[in-house]
């Protein structure tokens, strides 16, 4: 079996062919070829979750399945929100090839699909991007959002405004634009062309006051105890997800931030679109310039198993990782 660690896979990950390779895997999702079943979930101390994910891609020839732990307490610290590994299997005999980190991929995957969905919906000439939340998924969304639209300005926001100045200048030298930290989420989203909230929320950090019209809002947090989107936004906007089945299950897979406004008749599930539909062009994405968009995350396993399978290719094509006998 091959060992694939967090450095090697962040090496191998390309993340340009990564935002191509997710637009087939939705596609593969939403037309019923892929094989996901509903995750699921165990809870442990401090609110955590450790969700077990496993899925089958064809187009990618991808089997998977990933252990991952979502900590909502470790925000701040060292240590990840988000930690998991990837197991691979050959998908002819079951046999398994690879152990994969899968934190490096979760993050990568989880920007990279709402690079697609930017992709997808946001207007063609959006120029400023504001980034809600300092961690980890605020740095991978505006790694990828900058590949898919001519971004000139990224605001940064968080709770902390130190930890938001810090990640502003981290970004700053990275991608080669003007990022500056806002005082306050209101101040980020104000004009802003896309939005992507990535928070632990105990209120939400996307208001629609607050949003331009036209704007495309991208939202990856999660909270038992709270919402990221107001009822509002998802009142008004057209939403899109990866699957309509794992978004409106009930918490903790589905998203509170969907499941409450659908609960009190403000969204309809016939109105939601998948990813996968507008990639194969079976449902209509964006048809004014002031349309509110917004994509909501909850993560699947075909996203995995595409990056996987990436990050495999490229681990034997430049003789990677570390065989070792189980």
């Amino acid at each position: 079996m091959l060992v694939v660690s967090r450095g090697d896979v962040a090496e191998l990950l390309d993340l340009d062919a990564l935002i191509d390779a997710l637009a087939g895997a939705m596609a593969d999702l939403s037309a019923g070829r892929a094989s996901v079943p509903p995750r699921v979930a165990a809870t442990a101390e401090r609110s955590g979750l450790l969700l077990a994910m496993p899925g089958y891609v064809p187009s990618r020839r991808a089997l998977v399945s990933k252990l991952v732990t979502l900590f909502p307490g470790n925000a701040g610290t060292d240590v990840p929100t988000h930690q998991a590994v990837i197991g691979v299997f050959d998908p002819a005999t079951g046999t398994p090839l690879a152990l994969l980190d899968g934190t490096e991929i979760t993050a990568a995957r989880t920007g990279a699909c709402s690079a697609l969905s930017v992709r997808l919906l946001a207007r063609e000439g959006a120029t400023v991007l504001a980034v809600l939340g300092t961690g980890v998924q605020a740095r991978s969304h505006a790694r990828a959002v900058v590949r898919v639209r001519p971004i000139a300005e990224v605001r940064v926001a968080g709770r902390d405004r130190a930890r938001a100045a810090d990640c502003a200048e981290e970004l700053a030298e990275e991608l080669g634009v003007e990022v500056r930290p806002a005082a306050s989420y209101e101040e980020a989203i104000a004009g802003a062309d896309v939005v992507c909230a990535t928070t632990h929320p105990d209120e939400p950090v996307v208001r629609r006051a607050w949003l331009a019209p036209g704007a495309h809002v991208t939202s990856v947090g999660y909270s038992a105890d709270g919402r990221e989107v107001d009822d509002e936004t998802v009142r008004d906007a057209l939403v899109c997800v990866e699957s309509r089945r794992a978004a409106l299950a009930p918490v903790p897979s589905g998203s509170p931030d969907l499941r409450e406004p659908l609960d009190r008749g403000l969204v309809s599930e016939d109105e939601i679109v998948e990813l996968g539909e507008l990639v194969a062009g079976t449902r209509t994405g964006r048809t004014r310039p002031d349309e509110l968009t917004l994509y909501k995350s909850v993560g699947v396993a075909v996203q995995d198993a595409a990056a996987a399978a990436l990050v495999l290719a490229a681990a034997r094509a430049r003789g990677a990782g570390r065989e070792v006998e189980l």
